[in-house]
């Protein structure tokens, strides 16, 4: 007899029953709070709950505008510049969608990540046509790469040319096309299988690391709600479902209150004063921190930045942008830590 299939397929984990790692919640929520940090990387152990927080992260995303029936969802108030939809003119009837989180599979070809010739519309109609591809269904939301570090080399030179200039350019087979893709690029990995690029490590904001908990309560609690995940998916999804609005209340109220929060002259003096110690190269740590103290500013619904909210995700923020010193024993983020309790002392 064959039985029905788990829910557990359809339904998402719910962010809020996460339990503990608390660097990998913040990191996440910051970055919807201002997509503008520059995306999220989550480091750590297998089955320390990487991908499972991404994936539920579409559920605490409130709903966008967009233009209808355009396949680059632009913004009805200020469409892209480089949206070949958008830019025939014509009425924009708005509508509501959810903000879209697009997982990047790390077998995908170069064709189905960047768009191609639409084969369908050639054999029947005879017209050349483009089909967008995930870097444009993922423009005004999140691109989640699982296993990120392994990702081929090609597809990593493609994704930084687009994170760098927010628009894809596609050229082969006779088509020309530019669209608008502009993403927070979210991924995931475990170090033990494989450095990242450099190069693609710095497009990062923020970085999570993560590690196994040592808490026994925790522990026992994580495979409690796992396990009654899989037995009832509604059920736990029931049960942290006031959890999930109130989150989701918070967040709204925080991209909307954002634009408001300063940054105070303290806070920017520490986030330089942090870089300059450290050593960090460029000037993407400071932004990276300052856009993320402002954010958390934003969501505890405070009116300016201070130099609390850069200690509390200077660590994320600051930790993978260190120089690699082989005689140092501390882990990174310990690195930050120690240099910060310095700068404040």
């Amino acid at each position: 007899m064959m039985t029905e299939p788990s829910l557990a397929t359809t339904i998402p984990f719910p962010f809020t029953a996460i339990v503990g790692q608390e660097d990998l919640k913040l990191a996440i929520l910051l970055a919807v709070v201002d997509p503008s940090i520059g995306g999220v990387l989550v480091t750590g152990h297998r089955g320390t709950a990487k991908s499972t927080a991404v994936r539920a992260l579409a559920q605490l995303l409130p709903p966008m505008q967009a233009v209808a029936g355009c396949p680059y969802h632009c913004d009805p108030e200020a469409p892209a510049a480089a949206c070949p939809h958008c830019a025939r003119g014509g009425a924009r009837r708005p509508e509501r969608l959810p903000v879209p989180v697009v997982d990047l599979p790390l077998g995908a070809t170069e064709d189905r990540v960047v768009g191609s010739v639409d084969l369908e519309r050639a054999l029947v109609d005879g017209v050349q046509a483009f089909a967008p591809g995930l870097l444009a269904s993922a423009h005004r939301g999140f691109l989640y790469i699982d296993e990120v570090n392994l990702l081929e080399d090609h597809l990593v030179d493609v994704l930084l040319d687009v994170a760098a200039s927010g628009v894809n350019v596609v050229e082969r087979e006779g088509l020309s096309i530019r669209h608008p893709a502009r993403f927070v690029l979210v991924g995931s990995g475990n170090p033990e299988e494989g450095d990242l690029r450099p190069q693609l490590l710095d497009r990062f904001g923020l970085h999570a690391r993560i590690r196994t908990l040592q808490d026994i309560d925790q522990r026992v609690e994580i495979v409690r709600r796992r396990l009654a995940f899989e037995t009832d998916a509604a059920a736990l999804a029931k049960r942290f479902a006031r959890a999930q609005t109130k989150l989701r209340t918070q967040l709204t109220t925080a991209i909307a209150h954002r634009p408001s929060v300063v940054l105070s002259d303290e806070a920017l003096q520490l986030a330089a004063t942090l870089c300059d110690r450290l050593g960090i190269d460029g000037h993407r740590g400071e932004l990276a921190l300052s856009r993320a103290a402002v954010a958390l500013a934003a969501f505890e619904q405070a009116p300016a930045a201070t130099r609390d909210h850069v200690a509390r995700v200077s660590p994320l923020a600051l930790a993978h942008r260190l120089r690699k010193d082989p005689l140092e024993p501390a882990a990174d983020d310990e690195r930050v830590r120690r240099m910060l309790a310095e700068a404040l002392a």
